[in-house]
């Protein structure tokens, strides 16, 4: 086999070994999985090795011979510790932490070690080869499961997936990089960043609804009188007032609340790009989910009634950040 088609078949070898898409769980490393890679020290290594073997045939150095083998086979037994250093692990998904843009999602990976020793100085790797985005560095015990941690960051609101992800080791001495190429089936969601100082939401039905400050039945603050019922408690009666006219009236109380907002895309000022409104409207969210008041929200192609609590913040936001996307559709 010519130079060029041995380059050629082993440049056709590596680009299979690049998933373009997600693969299934659980992906375990392979010996057809795990590529062994000189480093810069392991390159400096063996041309030092290569001038002690020379200078050892040309002198015929019996003791220059000796360290050329020792430290040669160091070298073959180090890069084999390396390669079993990922063989037989096996990967899983684990849980996804979303994120709001401009910060960090982070993905967890279950990393399951069957055998009965220890897997030191491993890393992994996020994002494109040539750019590392993320990067995480970890032992894993003998026959135990690590959730192992790598957080990206989040430059794009939407659906953030995972990519291809590198596993590798240079251990023991760091003459070799061994190290394995995945693709696992996980995705984050990345949400608009919110504006740091934002208005108030403008009054009226652009930014609250009609009854702000509608008060409602309760036992705080007296708000009138009404013809007596049968059902009223004798303790609400307006005994004051049977006394002067003999007319039996209850008194009524109410307590004034916390407004009801609404928020609405199509009342934003005009001047506000698309993403300036998808910020301005995660930040009255947000702040409308700290201080426990319900909501509401309306965009062009869907409306959220009014709620509260966690899960109706968390649609709310993934309906931002998947706004204007084909995802948002399905």
């Amino acid at each position: 086999m010519s130079p060029a088609a041995a380059l050629a078949r082993l440049r056709s070898l590596f680009r299979r070994s690049r998933p373009e898409k997600a693969e299934t769980a659980p992906l375990i490393l392979s010996q057809h999985r795990i590529y062994v890679l000189p480093t810069f020290s392991g390159l400096a290594f063996a041309g030092v090795l290569g001038v002690m073997l020379i200078a050892s045939i040309n002198y015929g150095l019996s003791l220059g011979y000796a360290f050329s083998f020792l430290l040669g086979g160091i070298g073959i037994v180090s890069t084999i510790h390396a390669f079993r250093n990922l063989l037989r692990l096996s990967i899983r998904p684990g849980r996804v932490e979303d994120a709001f843009c401009g910060g960090s999602a982070v993905f967890h990976l279950l990393i399951d070690n069957p055998d009965p020793h220890r897997r030191p100085a491993l890393r992994l790797l996020g994002g494109k080869m040539a750019e590392v985005r993320g990067e995480t560095r970890f032992d894993l015990p003998p026959g135990a499961c690590s959730d192992i941690a790598l957080a990206l960051p989040a430059r794009r609101r939407g659906r953030m997936p995972i990519g291809r992800t590198v596993i590798e080791t240079r251990w023991p001495l760091g003459l070799v990089r061994a190290c394995s190429i995945l693709a696992p089936a996980m995705e984050a969601l990345v949400f608009p960043a919110p504006e740091l100082a934002p208005p108030p939401p403008p009054p009226g039905s652009g930014g609250v609804s009609a009854n702000r400050g509608a008060a409602r039945i309760g036992n705080e603050d007296f708000a009138g009188l009404r013809a007596y019922q049968d059902t009223d408690s004798l303790h609400h009666l307006a005994w004051k007032v049977f006394a002067r006219s003999g007319a039996m009236m209850t008194k009524q109380f109410s307590d004034i609340g916390d407004a009801d907002l609404f928020f609405d895309w199509h009342a934003l000022p005009a001047a506000l790009s698309e993403e300036a409104r998808l910020s301005r409207l995660a930040a009255w969210l947000l702040r409308a989910g700290q201080s426990g008041q319900r909501y509401a929200l309306r965009l062009p192609a869907r409306e959220f009634s009014i709620d509260r609590g966690d899960a109706h913040l968390y649609r709310c936001l993934a309906e931002l950040a998947l706004y204007g996307s084909a995802a948002e559709e399905t």
